[in-house]
Order: C-alpha cells, then sequence, then structure tokens
C-alpha cells in the first residue's frame, strides 16, 4: 500500500494513505530512525516500512506493507 511520510511545520511525523484518504499522526516507530520497521498510526493502523537511509528526506512516498490489527482478523 502505498504511503506518503510527512513532517508538518510542527515536527509531527505524519502518514497519510491516499487510497483511504486517510491522514494521521505516527504516534510510535519500532526503530529510531523509521526505516525498515513498524509504524504505528493514531488510528492504530500499522505498517512495515522498507529499509532506507536514516537521512532520507521527507516528504517521500514509500510501498509499505500494512499489518493486520486482531479486530480485523475477523472481517
Amino acid at each position: 500500500m502505498k504511503l506518503m511520510i510527512r513532517k508538518d511545520s510542527k515536527g509531527v511525523l505524519t502518514g497519510y494513505v491516499a487510497k483511504k484518504d486517510l491522514e494521521e499522526p505516527i504516534i510510535a516507530m519500532a526503530n529510531p530512525d523509521m526505516w525498515g520497521g513498524v509504524v504505528t498510526l493514531a488510528n492504530g493502523w500499522q505498517f512495515d516500512l522498507p529499509a532506507m537511509p536514516g537521512a532520507t528526506s521527507l516528504p517521500i512516498t514509500v510501498e509499505a506493507r500494512r499489518l493486520a490489527l486482531a479486530e480485523d482478523a475477523g472481517d
């Protein structure tokens, strides 16, 4: 799934999923530099990001894999 990651004027990282017209702040990161790990959006969605250099400039659109949540398993 395409995920655009950007940093707003206040320095908050956000993720935008165009397919769902959804933009949420990133509230947790598995890796301090974000890349190559899982990030969690404020709505609970989790994405596995590709490995990239820590100094990758933003905004950027990446192909990220959305991880299923426990409540999504029954859908």
